[in-house]
């Protein structure tokens, strides 16, 4: 039961890449978004949402691990976040224009 937080903070994380696979890119901050043209905000947050639904999902199943067994969540969790920044980096920088 002391795991809950990871799993809350899962499932947070997975509903706000849901909703910016969507398109609605509102969650994330101004500066992110500023250069993002109006028909590339599809794409930028298709891009921004699998990132974040990447680390939800990967938080989720860490807990989940947790749970049912003893086995380290590190193997899980650590590669799940690189490709998720990766993907991330990729809509911030061909969608964006840049990191700011």
């Amino acid at each position: 039961m002391e795991d809950i937080a990871l799993l809350v903070l899962g499932i947070l994380i997975s509903i706000m890449g849901i909703v910016n696979c969507t398109g609605n890119i509102s969650t994330i901050h101004s500066y992110n978004r500023r250069n993002v043209k109006e028909e590339d905000i599809p794409h930028y947050g298709k891009a921004i949402g699998i990132g974040s639904l990447i680390i939800g999902l990967a938080l989720i199943v860490a807990y989940i691990l947790k749970l049912t067994t003893n086995l380290p969540t590190e193997p899980i969790i650590l590669p799940a976040f690189i490709v998720a920044i990766l993907v991330m980096l990729y809509g911030q920088i061909k969608y964006n224009k840049g990191l700011f």
